[in-house]
């Protein structure tokens, strides 16, 4: 417990992470309209929308209309996803209302690699060289590596945390002769395999690898484990995750119908909440907009606190008579 960070950051990745898995379409007005409430939360970062190939994921193939759409509040850093050196570019025509910041991935499995980019690991070694000389080309910071089905795979089954440090460590060796240090390793458990052993196993196998790395936890609530498997990352010391608003979204190349959304900003935010964990969110705002999000898909969303709401209510203390 003494381990248990005092802050934690929240990165939101809910209108990304969302829309683009919903079956249904979701206007570009409705998109705009939850990022402007996301906005109004006390998040400080939050990925707007996803770069990729409009005839794999069409949810967004609205994206630079939704970034030139959105109401930008100052001390709010906006960010985008891409997955390859078109997407950068794409990117790169919004640097008026865009942070961009450069990452480097690669997956534990390269079969759910072959799903998700169409590469194998040595195609993907030779794009990550790549990527970092873009970035370079347009002094886009690169901090972040990461890792997808650091936990197990539809795929291929059990991944085991040794495995994990390998596929990294490759990745940072490329960074390594690149000049690019990295500063933040992103562990993905892309397919909810993950429970609270398994986070400690492998958070523990790359903090023992590099010690002076922030460790990053991107988790997904498929099987009910994603507010548990963040205690066991806060129990470990991390104080860096990523999330999605009510449970929005899910991984269309997983293999698994209805693959659950990264775990529920709300649900983060009252668990660090009850720990005396600073998040600087209004955790009664963000319940408010996770309940917009399920009105803007139009389906029932997995977020818990959204539906029973936080305790502050019933914390206020009664007036003397």
């Amino acid at each position: 417990m003494s381990d248990m960070p005092t802050k934690v950051d929240i990165q939101e990745e809910g209108p990304r992470e969302g829309f683009q898995i919903e079956p249904g379409p979701i206007s570009t007005e409705r998109k705009i309209e939850l990022i402007d409430a996301l906005s109004e939360t006390g998040l400080q970062k939050i990925q707007v929308a996803s770069f990729v190939n409009p005839k794999r994921v069409p949810g967004w193939a609205d994206a630079d209309d939704v970034i030139r759409g959105f109401k930008a509040k100052e001390g709010v850093v906006y960010h985008a996803l891409w997955l390859n050196e078109k997407g950068i570019e794409r990117a790169m025509q919004h640097s008026d209302r865009l942070t961009h910041m450069g990452s480097i991935s690669t997956t534990a499995s390269e079969t759910f690699m072959k799903h998700n980019t169409n590469r194998g690991f040595e195609i993907n070694r030779e794009v990550q060289r790549g990527q970092i000389k873009l970035y370079k080309k347009y002094d886009i910071p690169v901090r972040r590596a990461s890792i997808m089905t650091a936990f197990g795979c539809n795929f291929e089954g059990e991944i085991a945390p040794q495995l994990v440090v390998d596929r990294l460590k490759e990745i940072l060796d490329i960074a390594d002769e690149e000049g690019t240090p990295i500063e933040i390793l992103s562990i993905a458990d892309t397919m909810g395999w993950a429970a609270p052993n398994g986070i400690k196993q492998v958070v523990g196998k790359v903090r023992e690898t590099w010690p002076d790395k922030r460790i990053c936890l991107h988790l997904h609530d498929t099987r009910g484990m994603g507010v548990a498997n963040v205690y066991a990352g806060l129990e470990m010391g991390v104080d860096l995750f990523d999330s999605s608003v009510a449970g929005l979204g899910g991984c269309p190349f997983a293999a698994l119908k209805g693959a659950a959304g990264n775990v529920c900003t709300e649900d983060i935010v009252f668990l660090c909440n009850e720990h005396g964990i600073e998040t600087g969110i209004d955790l009664d705002a963000l319940i408010e907009v996770a309940r917009l999000a399920e009105d803007i898909v139009g389906h029932p969303l997995p977020g818990s606190i959204m539906h029973a709401g936080s305790l502050s209510q019933y914390k206020v203390p009664q007036a003397a008579e």
